[in-house]
């Protein structure tokens, strides 16, 4: 599981499905890269595609009841990484380093995320 799958699967965790550009949309992906996202969760079983009824050219992703059993178990071990990261550090020493990569993300003109 990559970190881009995570966050897509959490994503849709959140609700009952969204069409690939929406998805795109609030995670600051293109289009391109959710697609391939979606094939390899679908490949994996956690995701499926389904058309739109009403416009058979859009499409609606869902979790699998695979995928959405499994994000609990993988939101878990994400705050285990976590506290193993930076569990140590005090607030205002977790709060420096959020605001050292936000600075950079800004400084850089960073929009997207990697899928790979």
């Amino acid at each position: 599981m990559t970190v881009a799958e995570w966050v897509v699967l959490r994503d849709l965790h959140g609700c009952d499905g969204a069409a690939p550009s929406l998805l795109a949309d609030r995670l600051g992906m293109t289009r391109g890269a959710i697609s391939k996202l979606a094939d390899r969760l679908a490949a994996k079983g956690l995701l499926t595609r389904s058309a739109d009824p009403a416009n058979r050219r859009c499409q609606t992703l869902t979790l699998t009841p695979e995928g959405r059993a499994l994000v609990p178990d993988l939101s878990a071990l994400a705050d285990l990484n976590d506290l193993d990261f930076f569990g140590h550090l005090d607030p205002a020493e977790r709060g420096r380093i959020e605001e050292t990569l936000r600075g950079i993300v800004l400084r850089m003109g960073l929009r997207s995320i990697p899928v790979d």
